[in-house]
Order: C-alpha cells, then sequence, then structure tokens
C-alpha cells in the first residue's frame, strides 16, 4: 500500500525530473531527422515447391500521358488524374527471381547505369534478400529493352559471371543482327548500340543462348510470343504443383489506363498495332485462366491477377503477406 510519504517522494522526484528536461539543451529534445528512404525491396512468395522473390530496380517518374499512343493526351492526363496519378506518374521497373529448389532463375535484369540514379538498383536488392548474384544459373529476358538488359554488364564485364543469358532467337536476331539502315534510324539506333553492349558480352563469352516461339527457355520453364513492344517479346510460364505465374514484360505499362483501354500502346512499341493486339490476346487468357500475372511495370512488387469488369479489365494486386 502506497503511503502519503511515498507520494511526496514521487512528487519530489517527478519535481526534480521536470526540472531537469527543462534545464536540458533544446538539441537534446530535437525531433528526429526525416529519413526519406524506403525499406529494402523485395516480396516473397511460394509457388508450389518453388520461391519466387519480386526485386525492385526502383521507380522512375514517366510523363506516361505523352508516352500513351492512340490515345489524346488531354484525356490520357484527364483519366490518369482521375486515378490518382500525377502528370508524371511514378514507374516500377520490376525483375523476379525464382528459386526452384536445384537453379536460380532471374527473369529480367533492371537497367544497371543507363537510365540514372533513381534505377539500378536490382544487384543491391538481390544481395539484401538473401542471395549472391554469383549464384545466379540463368538469366531469361522478356525482352532486351534497356530496362530489362541494362543490369547484364557493369564497365563492359558480365555482372552474372555465372549465369547463362536467354533470349528468343527474334528478338536477338532483331538487335544483335541489326542492319546498317536499322541503326542509322534516329529511335532505333541508340537501343540497338545499348543491346550489342549489354548482350554482347555474354555471346562473346559463349553464355548467350536463344529459345524458339512458345517454346522452353530453360528445362522446366515455358515461354509464350507476345511480339509487338518488340519482335521477340515473350512471356515466361513458371509451374509447379499445378500452380502457374507468367511473368509477361512489357505487356501493359502501369496498372490502370491499359486494363481499360487494351488498344492504347507506348511510344516503346516497335509495332503499335502487334502489341495492341498481343495485349488484348493476354489479358484475355490471365482472365479466363485466373494464373498469377508478374509485370515489369506495375507497382511493385509487380504482382496480381487481371479480371473482367464492365469497361474491360481490372488489375487486382496481389495481397500482401507477412510470411507464407
Amino acid at each position: 500500500m502506497q503511503t502519503r510519504r511515498d507520494l511526496l517522494k514521487s512528487s519530489v522526484g517527478i519535481t526534480l525530473a521536470a526540472g531537469v528536461i527543462t534545464a536540458l539543451p533544446t538539441s537534446v529534445l530535437a525531433k528526429a531527422s526525416i529519413i526519406g528512404k524506403q525499406a529494402v525491396s523485395f516480396y516473397r512468395l511460394k509457388l508450389g515447391d518453388y520461391e519466387i522473390t519480386a526485386l525492385s530496380d526502383g521507380t522512375v517518374k514517366l510523363p506516361m500521358a505523352k508516352i500513351y499512343k492512340n490515345i489524346k493526351e488531354a484525356d490520357a492526363e484527364t483519366y490518369l488524374e482521375g486515378h490518382f496519378q500525377a502528370r508524371d506518374t511514378e514507374t516500377s521497373v520490376n525483375a523476379f527471381l525464382i528459386n526452384t529448389g536445384d537453379e536460380l532463375v532471374l527473369i529480367d535484369a533492371g537497367t544497371g547505369d543507363l537510365m540514372g540514379p533513381a534505377l539500378g538498383k536490382l544487384v543491391s536488392n538481390i544481395e539484401a534478400s538473401g542471395y549472391k548474384i554469383s549464384e545466379i544459373d540463368h538469366v531469361v529476358l522478356t525482352h532486351i529493352h534497356a530496362d530489362h538488359s541494362g543490369g547484364l554488364v557493369v564497365n563492359g564485364k558480365r555482372v552474372f559471371e555465372n549465369a547463362v543469358l536467354h533470349v528468343n532467337q527474334r528478338e536477338a536476331e532483331f538487335w544483335l543482327k541489326a542492319d546498317a539502315e536499322a541503326k542509322a534510324d534516329k529511335v532505333l539506333g541508340p537501343q540497338i548500340a545499348q543491346a550489342e553492349k549489354c548482350v554482347g558480352p555474354y555471346a562473346e563469352a559463349g553464355k548467350l543462348e536463344t529459345f524458339e516461339d512458345n517454346a522452353a527457355p530453360i528445362p522446366g520453364f515455358g515461354s509464350v510470343l507476345h511480339a509487338g513492344h518488340t519482335p521477340g517479346h515473350s512471356g515466361i510460364i513458371v509451374e509447379s504443383k499445378g500452380e502457374k505465374i507468367v511473368f509477361w514484360g512489357d505487356i501493359a505499362h502501369g496498372d490502370v489506363l491499359q486494363f481499360d483501354q487494351p488498344e492504347v500502346t507506348v511510344d516503346f512499341d516497335v509495332d503499335q498495332k502487334a502489341a495492341a493486339a498481343s495485349r488484348a490476346i493476354a489479358f484475355a487468357d490471365a482472365a479466363d485462366q485466373k494464373y498469377l500475372v508478374a509485370g515489369a511495370h506495375h507497382a511493385f512488387p509487380g504482382i496480381g491477377h487481371v479480371r473482367r469488369d464492365d469497361s474491360n479489365y481490372d488489375w487486382i494486386p496481389l495481397v500482401y503477406k507477412a510470411s507464407y
């Protein structure tokens, strides 16, 4: 039982403490500094017996209303603003690591140092996730654009020194065997030079293998040709114990507009008409079959489902799980 004497002692202590606090320099009581950084960006899930790790290469602000094609810029701006996306839309660049229990397979390789300091974080996030880049056995590209192949090299040397690089055959031929006319093109020329810079060291080392349309890039993995964005743009199919995910690269840019209007293309599409047609097929198949989809430019971690709605389709992000 607390006595009056105890209470008086407590009161004196509190008074003294208050006096000490009042006498402390104001710097001691300064508010905490704003950190300004996100947590390390990786996310794991199980697919049957496999472990999949989604990896962020970073995010970058892009003027998507200007980049979208087959729609008026003002209409794209209005649509994006209506979905709480600013004129410069924060756009994710994602890659994915699959641990089969026997091998580590990386789908796409990020931007490296090609697209500025906001990106190029793939390697650090791989290592933060508990893996080493030297442990990766295979790198499979959905296509060879710089935001998917830029991370393959640094200072002309292979980043994934123990990995074999796998690319669709027609994709490799388009970028690595281009003629003089294509190399002189103001749009394609710089992209061809980047492709040669990023993929070339693997070819020179005998570490580049190609796969045919709709064929297996490596045993146990499948592919589906979705030509248009680039000639050999391919979704990579992974299945385990009846569960399925398709890593579909750049079928969609963003999570909203193209799902309502699949006919809308982007400036980066090599063949605009074919890209729109491939997107329509990919959306319909994902909605009908209800498998998981992983996209390079959906908001990180970029994994979810596609469903039909009264205005075409919806992108439904995967519900976050703290553990599996």
